[in-house]
């Protein structure tokens, strides 16, 4: 996927001008928060399974080249392979040369993060070798042409109206009504039967890798993924290498609070566990089963500032609650994570320079921080994001003077006082001239949206002084 993060203002724009876009991101705003909210609250030790989750987390990043050894031990023992990749060139290399080595033409794939980080469908496709996403969401931008909108649904800004018309014009099935939502499912369904049943290559992502069996453990709602991995000749898992957990009591700890978070569900409807290619006597499975183990920048933050973000499981709650995403969108962030952690994690895994508009993304109002199962210091992270920007000059100048010009007047009581003394009476004036501070060079981005509320005309200190 192109990176366009350097846009993310303009995008942003746009966005707020997209009526059809801001009436799905409603939906979003309110549905998903209120579904995670209950399923929570249906839970009496949800705090308790947060701490066991960061704890094991934290513990397997600290310990991480061990289990990922013993993980591939495993693999290895049960007749699998298990490849590693450095970059996201290297990961599209290896799953090409799995499929050219089975003579695999045709690809169906399960929704995976990995797969749009590494841009996994456009190397397949300039390759020769036809593939097809097979989760709802990800078939709908499949066919337009866009990346995902939201991690978990990549669809959420089209209507069923785009839907219908996109099934149309891909789907040569003749006349037929597509008025409701079943009959858009049943037409997909039947679409991608097919495709299954065709296809030589399987690629799933992973929810995690449970280092003691060598299993990948899988979260769907559709069943998508289970097909993908069992009716084609060779399975390949594609996963970051920080899915990694220690046993399979962890990666069920890590699904309790994973789904709940993600979905407002206690769990999902299909929790599916793979471990190595078909035994003799099994009715079903792939005859090859492969992984792949993405580092790409990953590694360069154990150990560092930035390394909680690594426990982020891709939930998607950070951004279901965060007022940035649910006004702007997941395309605006302009690569393939939105919200809070896409804000965080794109500048960790790209460069800070192409995406320096994102640490900015942020009301600082502690939502993500709030509802992340991972307890992941979002807004920490994003301060950090902003000092980095400051150091390493890619701040506008305009803004590391008036950074420093705030420093100096915050440690100095005295300035402090005079400054604000004076600002007082010159804010209330202004709060009347509302054109003027529209028209303003440094305010005018601020004040075309809001209304300055009317201040006192004295400082909170003036004030406590006279009563």
């Amino acid at each position: 996927m192109e990176m366009k993060s350097p846009e993310f203002l303009n995008a942003s724009h746009d966005a707020m001008q997209d009526e059809h876009l801001q009436s799905m991101m409603k939906v979003l705003s309110t549905y998903m928060p209120e579904a995670r909210t209950a399923a929570v609250s249906a839970v009496d030790n949800f705090d308790e399974l947060r701490d066991y989750a960061v704890a094991m987390k934290n513990h397997t990043l600290e310990y991480l080249d061990e289990y990922t050894e013993q993980y591939e031990q495993q693999v290895r023992a049960k007749g699998g392979q298990v490849h590693h990749a450095k970059s996201a060139a290297d990961l599209v290399r290896i799953v090409i040369d799995i499929c050219k080595s089975v003579d695999g033409k045709k690809v169906v794939k399960g929704k995976s993060m990995i797969g749009e980080e590494t841009g996994l469908n456009e190397a397949l496709e300039e390759a020769g070798i036809d593939i097809i996403e097979t989760d709802m969401g990800e078939y709908i931008v499949q066919l337009a042409h866009e990346p995902p909108s939201h991690i978990l649904a990549p669809a959420i800004h089209k209507t069923k109206d785009q839907i219908i018309e996109l099934f149309q014009e891909n789907h040569h099935l003749g006349n037929r009504t597509l008025d409701t939502e079943q009959s858009i499912v049943s037409e997909a369904r039947q679409v991608l039967r097919d495709r299954f049943l065709e296809a030589d290559v399987g690629i799933t992502g992973a929810n995690c890798l449970v280092a003691e069996t060598g299993t990948s453990m899988l979260v769907t709602n559709e069943g998508n993924g289970d097909l993908s991995s069992s009716l084609p000749k060779v399975h390949i898992v594609i996963s970051g290498i920080e899915k990694l957990v220690p046993t399979l009591e962890d990666a069920t700890a890590l699904n309790r609070v994973l789904v709940r978070s993600a979905t407002g569900q206690a769990t999902s409807c299909y929790l599916s566990f793979h471990t190595g290619p078909r035994r003799p006597g099994d009715p079903s499975g792939p005859e090859q089963y492969h992984v792949i183990l993405l580092d790409n920048g990953r590694r360069s933050l154990l150990g560092g500032k930035y390394q909680d973000m690594l426990r982020c499981i891709r939930c998607s709650a950070c951004m279901n609650h965060c007022p940035i995403y649910r006004h702007v969108g997941g395309h605006s962030y302009g690569w393939v994570y939105p919200g809070p952690m896409g804000s965080v994690l794109t500048p960790l895994l790209t460069q800070l320079d192409q995406s320096k508009d994102l640490p900015n993304a942020c009301t600082a109002c502690g939502r993500c921080e709030e509802v992340c199962p991972m307890k992941i210091p979002l807004p920490h992270l994003l301060r950090n994001l902003r000092d980095d920007l400051g150091t390493q000059h890619l701040s506008p100048l305009s803004w590391r003077w008036a950074i420093a010009g705030l420093t100096r007047v915050f440690r100095s009581p005295r300035l402090y006082r005079w400054l604000t003394a004076f600002a007082a009476p010159v804010l209330k004036w202004a709060s009347r001239q509302q054109k003027l501070l529209q028209s303003l060079p440094l305010v005018k981005g601020w004040a075309q949206g809001r209304t300055l509320p009317t201040p006192p005309g004295k400082t909170f200190l003036q004030q406590q002084k006279k009563k």
